[in-house]
């Protein structure tokens, strides 16, 4: 069996680079918290508000609330996805950090699930400040609306893995672009978060919902703000959940053949 196929080594010790990555992100802490803070207050102003008195409301609902549970899911995906990718590529081949902690008792099952576990922590921070915000709007239904913090970890660690997935292929930090332009993007646009995936055309809703990670953690968010509930949530926990645990597995394996080849 080749090397990159063996079962995954890990152990608490991988707290130990998440600890690492947090003391680091703390001492920029000012910088690192302003960003989510002012994303969500530019978007509903410009989109939720602006954009919002033209097109009314989606389904009897006001179009700033409907986009509100977008803007956490493309936080959270944005969040982990770029920590994940950028952040740990730099960690990775420019800061030399990834060998520096390996020479320690740690391996390199538990490096790699550390940065996973920080790119998760990068979605529940991000998404908890740009809840505070929607709930000053008064654009979110509690306590429900409160659930996205956890469920934000689970999702956010959902595109971690798909992040290192990338990184395991890509043989420079340039090519990163290709991914945040093939895949990012089109979730961004085409994941119910601006207007409801039903209005497209059938093959593109199965297609979307089939391959898009991002569909699912809007299916969910918008539930959670909304205190709307569906036969089709428990579908989308468990696709989050089954493909979280395969690119986790992929993601691990794939960047120790990088990093041992």
């Amino acid at each position: 069996m080749p090397s990159y196929l063996k079962f995954l080594r890990v152990s608490g010790l991988a707290w130990k680079v998440w600890m690492r990555n947090r003391d680091v992100f703390m001492k920029t802490y000012k910088v690192n918290f302003i960003l989510p803070l002012l994303e969500p207050i530019l978007y509903l102003l410009a989109l939720g508000f602006g954009l919002g008195l033209y097109i009314g409301t989606i389904d009897g609902t006001p179009y700033a609330v409907f986009i509100a549970p977008g803007l956490i899911s493309i936080s959270i995906m944005n969040s982990a996805f770029f920590e994940c990718t950028y952040g740990s590529y730099v960690r990775m081949y420019y800061q030399k950090t990834f060998d520096a902690i390996v020479a320690t008792p740690l391996n390199l099952d538990e490096v790699i699930t550390g940065e996973i576990l920080w790119g998760a922590t990068r979605s529940l921070i991000n998404a908890s400040l740009m809840l505070m915000v929607i709930i000053a709007f008064g654009l979110v239904s509690l306590p429900t609306a409160l659930i996205i913090i956890p469920f934000s970890f689970l999702a956010g660690f959902l595109f971690s893995t798909i992040a290192m997935c990338f990184i395991a292929v890509s043989p420079t930090i340039d090519s990163l672009n290709y991914p945040i332009f093939l895949l990012i993007t089109p979730m961004f646009l085409f994941s119910g978060t601006f207007f409801p995936i039903s209005i497209l055309p059938q093959p593109i809703q199965y297609i979307s919902i089939a391959s898009l990670p991002l569909v699912h953690v809007v299916e969910i968010s918008r539930a959670l703000t909304m205190s709307r509930w569906d036969e089709l949530l428990l579908f989308n926990l468990v696709w989050i959940t089954i493909v979280s645990i395969v690119f986790f597995v992929l993601s691990v394996n794939l960047m120790k053949r990088r990093l041992i080849s």
